[in-house]
């Protein structure tokens, strides 16, 4: 055995250097204590990823360059290799740095800097240009970052280089399908080159993002010897003998991915554990109506916080419905969450009292339903306020995008779990989560979805089939396709045309929504950027 590395499968919480840093020493010596020569982390380990603007500040720097003080001073007897931002002559590069008894013996500044989606690199870092191999216990290894690894050039270059094994370091954030593509392309790579490939990615929530980890080893005839589950801070090992070949995998063994509908679960689960705990909060609370939405977010909130942080409040009105008020307390009972019931009839009879004079004249129409839902809003903050718990909206990506939702009522809150999931997806979901235990009564899947702010009201009564309107937004929001194309594809061009303009109108909405998950590669947020006025 010519090397046995450790893959460090890290969730730093971002602007913590002084904290990342402690953690990365803290597994470089665990690495070596069990064997290792060297340890892998992922990209910006130091800072966290995205840092965003804080790579504006210069005492970011400085505390990085303290920390990587630190850590050569700390780190003995094996080889780390970390990432981090670097402030050189030519600028502010994003590298991979291996570091061994004190000294930093390689270091390589990231070529392709991404530059869409969600990324946003090429405001602050600049590309780098050249290769970079260094000899470890006998073999040839050689770095690249993240993008580096989607663009053939970089890896063709340190294979021309002489590298027998790329250690590609990652902040990769999750879309449904992702691992899949990951894997495809880095096989890809490792065949045309005959270079063996270490993937090791950041696993985390931060803001929107998730980072899945799902780091794995291939061979240099493009075979998986090594996959890490998904979502699970952990690091482990592979061994590489004299000639650079994988030696067998020992622990953890290669798990097959799961499905794409329990990866999207277990992502939408992180992103709300990791954004509730690393900005400091308690808990959550959140409106539990009786329906699909509420029930979903209330399964994805006890799975990520325990039932013991989270609050439900039922919010009765004169159109809700009993089996709403019961099948609400049974998806509570089922998950172990305390829950209260709270009418709102207060509130919205006196608010309707106190515009009497204001409204005199006029129909009852959506104002009266939005009244109702600002009344929830108001109820739910009043208790997030009081309890410390960050209180989670219950809109979906469909409603959200054709804004069937009410600005300060149930848009009120500062983390949207399920902003990134269409309708049809909702379903799936809880269909999946109720596979693990059953905690959401079937009756709420089956039954028709209703706001309940008018007598006998369905969502139908306002919006297209959900199985019609979520193949409509996905063709016009993730495909960019116009509304002839969108017709031609068998859907009503009236329907298509009322569809993209609700889409267009509510822009104003979707800007004053709290932050939710990404779980698609075309969420509403850093990956779509519209003007709020356009005569497009």
């Amino acid at each position: 055995m010519a090397c046995r590395i450790q893959i460090v499968q890290m969730n730093p919480l971002v602007g913590d250097v002084a904290g990342n840093a402690e953690r990365v020493i803290a597994e470089a010596v665990r690495a070596r204590e069990g064997g290792a020569d060297m340890a892998v982390c992922p990209e910006l380990v130091l800072t966290g990823y995205p840092p965003e603007d804080l790579l504006l500040r210069p005492e970011l720097h400085a505390r990085v360059e303290t920390a990587l003080a630190r850590i050569q001073a700390e780190v003995q007897g094996i080889t780390l290799i970390i990432g981090y931002p670097r402030r050189s002559v030519g600028g502010l590069f994003n590298v991979a740095g291996a570091i061994r008894d004190g000294e930093v013996v390689a270091e390589y500044a990231k070529q392709q800097l991404p530059n869409y989606s969600v990324f946003d690199e090429k405001r602050y870092f600049q590309p780098g240009a050249t290769p970079r191999v260094f000899e470890h216990q006998g073999l040839r290894i050689g770095l690249s970052v993240c993008e580096d690894i989607w663009q053939d050039g970089p890896t063709q270059q340190a294979a021309a280089a002489g590298a027998q094994i790329l250690v590609n370091i990652n902040a990769s954030p999750f879309h449904a399908g992702k691992r899949r593509e990951r894997e495809a392309l880095v096989s890809r790579l490792a065949r045309d080159t005959g270079m063996a490939i270490v993937y090791a990615n950041l696993v985390g929530g931060q803001d929107e993002l998730v980072f899945d980890g799902a780091s794995f080893v291939v061979d240099a005839g493009g075979a998986v010897v090594q996959r890490a589950p998904a979502f699970s801070e952990l690091s482990f090992p592979q061994a590489f003998d004299d000639a650079a070949r994988a030696l067998p995998a020992s622990a953890p063994a290669a798990a097959a991915p799961a499905s794409d509908d329990e990866t999207i679960y277990d992502a939408l689960v992180l992103g709300v554990r990791d954004y509730v705990r690393k900005n400091g909060f308690s808990g959550a609370v959140l409106g539990l109506s009786g329906g699909i939405d509420s029930a979903l977010t209330l399964a994805i909130a006890a799975d990520a916080l325990g039932p013991d942080a989270v609050e439900a409040v039922l919010m009765p009105s004169r159109y809700t419905a009993d089996m709403s008020n019961e099948d609400a307390l049974e998806e509570a009972r089922l998950l172990g969450v305390e829950a209260q019931s709270i009418s709102i009839e207060p509130a919205f009879e006196t608010f309707l009292e106190m515009l009497a004079p204001a409204f005199a004249g006029k129909a009852v129409d959506v104002t009266e339903e939005n009244i109702q839902a600002r009344c929830r809003g108001i109820i739910l903050m009043a208790i997030s306020n009081k309890s410390g718990r960050i209180l989670l909206t219950t809109g979906n990506k469909s409603e959200m995008a054709v804004g069937y939702a009410t600005l300060y009522g149930d848009m009120a809150g500062g983390f949207a779990p399920i902003k990134d999931v269409p309708k049809t997806l909702v379903y799936r979901l809880a269909n999946c989560r109720n596979q693990r235990s059953q905690v959401i009564p079937q009756r709420v899947i089956d039954r028709a979805p209703s706001a309940e702010l008018r007598p006998d009201q369905v969502d139908q009564d306002s919006l297209p089939p959900y199985e019609v309107l979520d193949a409509i937004l996905r063709l016009y929001i993730e495909g960019d396709e116009g509304i002839d194309a969108i017709a031609a594809k068998g859907y009503s061009l009236e329907m298509v045309r009322r569809v993209a303009r609700l889409v267009d109108r509510n822009e104003y909405k979707r800007r004053q929504a709290p932050p939710g998950v990404r779980i698609s590669e075309r969420a509403f947020g850093r990956d779509r950027r519209y003007p709020l006025t356009n005569g497009f």
